[in-house]
């Protein structure tokens, strides 16, 4: 999959490492799934991927974080929440596996991976953030966790960002993780990021675990209107199946090590850095919906001509969600009265006697729907078109300038079996 580039921002290699001042590390504690039956083994047991990872800022940072907007929320969220009430922190730790969520003493156990953070680092417990993501609703062992931490910790380095991004991964395929680096005020900067996400993916804040560093001076205020801005943007457009986690959430580190001057106002600065969280964001968006639990395709849907920017969104949103236009993108079917019929049970107004929609890809464009008809086409050229990686989805709904891009991925076989088997 191509990342989308920008002038003025260039990819970098080293994820949450890349930017000055962050160390990462990720090792296999031997978190493991209940066993399903008294009598049977646990059935991730011994298995060795990353489950436990850290990362490490040399000094303190401003920070930012958005969360879930599901009600049941992870003990985790909650335990964040409070430590970064001041907009400062200087550390994560973060496991798969198991969510704790819905457990009876799930903020004691996130409380506990804290402190044991802070102990092995020097903090303070209220320095830490921490995250978990896996199965919803089994007690978290922390003994194999406080066993590892030391060991996490001595390990930390600065290319330590590859066996981070491999401890957040659940039903993922491929780790995510990307950086660029740009500058303020002449000052060269850089920002990166790592993101977990497959499943559990719906367009409701915010759809994943993601984890953001900078070496930029910024306060925080100013961090988390930024953030919460290009969220909006970008991982908020995302939906792989139209289920909200209880654990998403999306955090920012800034260590000021640039040396750039502070900006403290929304000014020209701001506005560099803004774009620098949407260069990262927006491909991080675009990596979690193309790895969507049994994914063979990424699905963008652009909407243009719309009154304005919130009804693009929803007639996006509408026809990337819909299970019948993402099967039919499986299964290479050119039924546009699909995508047709996902664009009109939007709650948006528009007018169908001026809806148009075109289906491309690098194969070429075809016209799927004018003035709200669909026109005689060639199956061949539209199964020809449907054949590559990435589908195109562009309506134009002639109505005004206004446009919003949303990203999902096609429906198959393999979502059904992953997920009936997810436990094991």
């Amino acid at each position: 999959m191509k990342l989308q580039k920008f002038d003025g921002y260039t990819f970098v290699e080293g994820g949450v490492c890349a930017a000055q001042g962050f160390l990462a590390n990720g090792i296999q504690c031997g978190l493991a799934h209940k066993a399903l039956s008294e009598d049977a083994p646990s059935p991730t047991a011994g298995k060795k991927k990353h489950d436990l990872a850290v990362i490490y800022a040399e000094v303190p940072c401003a920070a930012a974080a958005v969360y879930t907007t599901n009600k049941v929320k992870g003990a985790p969220i909650l335990v964040t929440r409070e430590h970064l009430k001041n907009g400062t922190a200087q550390a994560v730790i973060v496991n798969s596996v198991n969510a704790n969520t819905c457990n009876p003493d799930g903020v004691e156990k996130a409380t506990k991976m804290c402190q044991l953070a802070a102990d092995a680092l020097k903090l303070e417990e209220s320095e830490i953030i921490v995250a978990s993501t896996g199965v919803i609703g089994q007690v978290l062992p922390i003994e194999p966790i406080a066993a590892a931490v030391p060991e996490l910790c001595k390990g930390l380095n600065p290319k330590g960002n590859a066996a981070a991004v491999e401890a957040i991964m659940t039903t993922d395929t491929m780790p995510k993780e990307i950086a660029v680096s740009f500058t303020l005020g002449g000052k060269p900067c850089k920002l990166g990021g790592m993101l977990k996400g497959s499943g559990m993916i719906h367009p409701n804040m915010a759809t994943t675990l993601t984890f953001l560093t900078t070496d930029a001076d910024i306060a925080p205020a100013l961090l988390q209107q930024a953030l919460s801005d290009v969220v909006k943007l970008t991982l908020n457009r995302v939906s792989v199946d139209g289920d909200t986690s209880t654990n998403d959430m999306v955090c920012v580190l800034a260590n000021g090590k640039a040396d750039n001057a502070p900006i403290r106002t929304a000014n020209a600065d701001y506005d560099t850095f803004k774009q620098a969280l949407y260069v990262i964001l927006l491909n991080l968006a675009r990596m979690m919906a193309r790895d969507g639990e049994g994914a063979t395709k990424l699905i963008t849907c652009l909407c243009e001509g719309a009154p304005d920017e919130k009804t693009a969104e929803i007639v996006a949103k509408s026809v990337i969600t819909s299970s019948l236009v993402k099967t039919a993108m499986f299964g290479r079917d050119a039924n546009w009265g699909r995508i047709a019929c996902a664009a009109g049970y939007a709650q948006a107004d528009f007018d169908l006697e001026k809806l148009d929609i075109d289906v491309a890809s690098e194969n070429g464009r075809i016209a799927a729907c004018r003035k709200g008809v669909i026109p005689d086409f060639s199956e061949e050229e539209a199964a020809r078109i449907l054949e590559p990686e990435e589908i195109r989805i562009c309506i134009h709904l002639n109505s005004g300038l206004c446009s919003a891009v949303c990203w999902g991925c096609d429906l198959t076989y393999d979502y059904v079996k992953i997920n009936g088997d997810y436990r094991s």
